[in-house]
């Protein structure tokens, strides 16, 4: 079977330290944090009371749930640069678990506000958010062809990107918009996590609690948000005189289902995901310049990410950094893949590796460059960005600076 190359030539970013790619990406290499006291409900019965919140009010979105109000703006950004022919395109979206409390049930009745004719009562009864952001998004860019929606918790979005990448490369579709949408901070998903103490606890301190790969860190930071790519094949992309950002190599996932809220503590399933990335792009782990660290911050995900990585670089582990986005932007969980790409590729472009904020006491455990603090200069051709998640899934993708080549 034939296979296209693959370029990106569209970006889209909602998060919580930049509502577009440029702000998003000035933010990461800045080293700011977005976190603070949870003001999207009241949080003071539950252990934690902080997160990265997007600053932008659910009044202020097309939606009154967040992630489709997210990812709607996304996609707008990333489809700015000029209109393409929807035929044979699709949405390939990683969305968030379906959490639904009786405000949460309004929210999804009237999801289809500002529509005509009336479609509101129909888009919203017995549908779901992704169902209504697919519904919305196909039709609000002519996109004729089937949609796929990932569910792979924190995998979600990678496992959507690397999906769309092989539909376009395969030629079953001739461009796709791809990435994915979340917003877990309300009472049932901060509730849930604090229930398995997954997150941090450190409410006093919000912009130091994300401290991966830090032997103080105590659980990860809650984030919210959306990231879109626009993919299709280069060859198209050259003709119609598209921006191209970056070229899609390859994409690996594997499950090795060791625990439901724990990874394998060899990094198995992790490590055969990044390989399988590098074997899908024809590379050998030498080839990669930089890592996008899945990187949560808590006590067994971040030493499980240090020994993947050591197996997989060997000799050149300590020479590869590897930053952490979520020290800065939390979790989004199904969204946290996509919006990590994008920085990864817009600090690519830019020559500079973003820090790791808050890596004050570096875990022995957790042993490899991590780029604490501060951004620095790192010229990059190859990137490889992971997301691990919950049940043993996981994503990686591998992406090269465009050169015109």
């Amino acid at each position: 079977m034939s296979r296209a190359r693959v370029v990106v030539t569209g970006m889209g970013a909602v998060t919580p330290i930049g509502t577009s790619v440029p702000t998003l990406v000035d933010a990461l290499l800045a080293g700011r944090s977005g976190a603070g006291p949870i003001t999207l409900f009241d949080p003071a019965s539950l252990p934690t009371r902080i997160a990265a919140q997007v600053p932008i009010a659910t009044e202020e979105l097309e939606s009154p749930d967040r992630k489709i109000g997210f990812a709607l703006l996304a996609a707008a950004e990333a489809l700015e640069d000029g209109p393409l022919d929807g035929e044979g395109a699709s949405v390939c979206l990683g969305m968030g678990l379906e959490l639904f409390s009786m405000e949460d049930m309004v929210a999804v009745r009237h999801a289809g506000a500002g529509l005509p004719d009336g479609r509101r009562a129909r888009l919203g009864f017995l549908q779901t958010p992704s169902d209504l952001c697919v519904h919305l998004l196909s039709q609000r860019h002519g996109l004729g062809a089937p949609p796929n929606t990932l569910v792979s918790a924190c995998a979600a979005s990678a496992d959507a990107i690397g999906t769309a990448f092989h539909l376009v490369r395969h030629g079953r579709r001739r461009w796709m918009l791809a990435g994915g949408a979340d917003s877990m901070i309300n009472p049932l998903g901060v509730g849930g996590f604090c229930t398995i103490r997954a997150t941090s606890t450190s409410n006093d301190s919000p912009e130091t609690a994300s401290r991966p790969f830090d032997r103080r860190r105590n659980g990860f930071l809650l984030g919210e948000g959306a990231g879109a790519l626009v993919l299709e094949r280069l060859d198209d992309a050259l003709a119609r005189g598209a921006s191209i950002q970056a070229e899609v190599l390859g994409y690996g996932c594997s499950f090795d289902a060791h625990g439901i809220s724990e990874p394998h503590p060899e990094g198995r399933g992790a490590l055969q995901a990044m390989r399988r990335a590098l074997d899908d792009a024809g590379l050998d782990p030498g080839a990669v310049d930089a890592v996008s660290a899945h990187g949560t911050s808590t006590p067994k995900n971040d030493p499980m990410e240090t020994v993947a990585l050591r197996r997989l670089l060997g000799e050149r582990a300590d020479a590869v950094p590897a930053s952490a986005p979520k020290s800065m932007i939390g979790h989004a969980i199904a969204a946290a893949g996509a919006i990590e790409a994008i920085g990864a590729i817009g600090c690519m472009q830019r020559g500079l590796v973003h820090p790791t904020i808050n890596l004050d006491e570096p875990d022995p455990l957790c042993d490899l460059d991590y780029v604490p603090q501060r951004s620095r200069q790192h010229p990059q051709r190859v990137i490889l960005c992971n997301s691990f998640a919950f049940g043993g899934q996981n994503a990686a993708l591998v992406f090269a600076r465009w050169d015109g080549r």
